[in-house]
């Protein structure tokens, strides 16, 4: 766009940006050529165009792929999605340092062109995410996972809001918001849905009663999570128990 504005000051203005910013990066015949033609009175509008587009080329030609060693990935939710996009990286020739839920770190003599990756990973179930507010938002997801374990096993437990502005450098309100936003769906009621899949998993093992199980999830009592499992899932837990084949939902599906 600066370019363009150069141009339609004058000649001369052309060929002062062009030798400020653009010869460096090799694109002075480009830009000289186009301010030539740009002079010609019998088609100013024309040649505009020609030396904008003469430009564009020029750069596309020399601007390489932006490459990056952070890559944020979307639906992984298990220990197994996390050696499987390890495994995925590293036979596309990438040496992954870290790889956790949602994130992957490469090693700084291989990064990732994100245009080249995105079709590997989706090809294996995954998707690799480029906006900030979508790599937030899976962050949020992959730390309200981790917050079950938390219910479970602390003595006592922070609440959501606590336990998400402990790990992440923001209020809860602009967490929920950006969520909200991304997600179509509040924190809330993802994590309710997570307690839910969670809550499922848990019956179908057959190893606990119910009031266990709700004083596990932190529930006020066994009546309160059934209450809570049939407006999520339409059924009741016995008619969830009786099912031959539970109908349970991967965690990327939650939202």
């Amino acid at each position: 766009m600066l370019a363009v504005g150069g141009y339609f000051s004058g000649r001369g203005a052309v060929r002062d940006l062009g030798h400020r910013s653009l010869v460096r990066a090799g694109l002075g015949r480009s830009l000289y050529a186009g301010a030539a033609s740009a002079s010609d009175p019998s088609g100013c509008c024309h040649s505009a165009f020609s030396f904008f587009t003469g430009c564009l080329t020029a750069a596309r030609k020399i601007v390489k792929p932006l490459k990056t060693n952070l890559l944020h990935i979307k639906n992984m939710v298990c220990p197994r999605c996390v050696e499987a996009v390890h495994s995925l990286l590293e036979r596309a020739g990438y040496r992954p340092k870290a790889v956790s839920l949602g994130v992957a770190e490469l090693d700084e003599a291989t990064p990732a062109d994100p245009e080249a990756l995105a079709p590997l990973l989706h090809a294996a179930g995954f998707e690799l995410l480029r906006g900030r507010a979508e790599q937030l938002t899976e962050q949020i997801k992959s730390t309200l996972a981790e917050y079950l374990e938390h219910l479970r096993t602390a003595r006592s437990p922070l609440t959501t809001s606590a336990f998400l502005t402990d790990r992440f450098a923001a209020t809860y309100s602009h967490l929920s918001k950006v969520f909200s936003r991304t997600a179509h769906l509040t924190i809330e009621k993802y994590l309710i849905r997570l307690k839910i899949e969670r809550v499922k998993e848990l019956l179908s093992y057959g190893e606990l009663t119910l009031n266990q199980i709700a004083d596990q999830m932190r529930y006020s009592s066994g009546q309160h999570l059934s209450n809570q499992f049939r407006q999520v899932t339409g059924y009741s837990v016995s008619e969830f128990r009786r099912l031959m084949t539970p109908e349970r939902m991967s965690l990327d599906a939650l939202a």
